[in-house]
């Protein structure tokens, strides 16, 4: 018994000293990752997806994130994030949405991309979405063992992670386990064993405790106290409800005074709230955090998590949210 305790105390000492070290901000600069542009092709749908990869400085393999972008953007945005994960380590692959890209409102009238922006936020672009996830996904592990491809042997498929933003986050959402109306077909790719969701959403149609309730894989959201969307009228306060009807492992972060905005590159037309530059310093934190904790398994990214880590990093008026394992 005496033995037992002590090896107890000796691990929870080891892991608050491992805590304590851990930092998720710090990052090579010396080696920038390397960015590649590819194109994966759908037969069964004869559809193009862009996507922009993110190598790491590191050969060997190493686990996988995903990045489906909102309404109107493109592989190109929130490179921020892109950047920085590739730096921790990981291979970052951000996906293009042909019908719910910038094709949407390029060359138009503000008028005329308004509305035609309004028409994207479809079912059928929806169900475009949650396809080309599991084909990307496909095509990596097919490169992977392309001698002849850039990212032969760069990813541990076995490790992958889901995110996305406003409708990427839907999409994010939509293949991590949410569950849909009796009789609606399941998006599920089990193949993702975490995701990010920036801007979460709860189903227009259903109620979010069925839709939530029965998610297994860890996930953390992201939203900000003025985080609304004209298209669809999500509000701010809509976005809590995903959080507050997981029941396993999750997290969720509100930024004080962060727009939809926040998760970009740069301001969107509209916007009213000067950009806070601790909020990227948030977002990268908490996100290379929980990568590390559920895609490499990182003990001591796990404690920096669930103890005083995030409020490290964060500003006073920020919210945190965490029932972690």
């Amino acid at each position: 018994m005496k033995r037992a305790c002590f090896l107890g105390w000796w691990l929870a000492l080891a892991l608050a000293a491992g805590a304590q070290s851990y930092d998720p901000l710090a990052v090579d600069t010396n080696v920038p990752p390397k960015i590649v542009d590819l194109t994966v092709h759908d037969a069964a749908r004869n559809r193009d997806i862009p996507i922009r990869v993110y190598l790491p400085a590191s050969t060997s393999p190493v686990p996988v994130v995903l990045f489906s972008h909102g309404l109107g953007g493109t592989r190109e945005g929130s490179a921020f994030l892109g950047q920085d994960w590739a730096e921790r380590g990981y291979v970052a692959v951000f996906l293009q949405h042909p019908g719910s890209d910038d094709s949407v409102w390029k060359g138009k009238s503000m008028l005329d991309g308004m509305a035609d922006m309004e028409a994207a936020a479809s079912l059928q672009n929806f169900l475009l979405r949650v396809k080309d996830v599991p084909v990307v996904l496909d095509q990596l592990a097919l490169w992977n063992a392309d001698q002849s491809s850039p990212l032969a042997g760069r990813m541990n498929l076995k490790k992958v992670g889901m995110s996305g933003h406003s409708f990427g986050a839907v999409t994010t959402e939509a293949v991590s386990e949410e569950t849909f109306p009796a009789g609606g077909q399941p998006f599920t790719d089990p193949r993702i064993k975490a995701a990010i969701a920036f801007s979460p959403s709860a189903p227009k149609m259903g109620s979010p405790a069925r839709a939530f309730g029965s998610v297994k894989i860890p996930w953390m959201l992201m939203t900000g106290t003025k985080d609304t969307s004209p298209i669809g009228n999500t509000s701010a306060e809509s976005r809590l409800a995903v959080y507050d009807n997981l029941k396993e492992t999750k997290y969720e972060v509100v930024l004080n005074n962060a727009e939809h905005s926040v998760f970009t590159d740069r301001a969107l037309p509209g916007d009213r709230e000067p950009r806070n530059p601790n909020h990227h310093r948030v977002i990268l934190a908490l996100s290379t955090a929980f990568w590390d904790a559920y895609l490499k398994g990182d003990p001591a990214a796990l404690a920096w998590l669930n103890g005083a880590g995030p409020r490290s990093v964060m500003e006073a008026a920020d919210v945190w949210k965490a029932s972690g394992q």
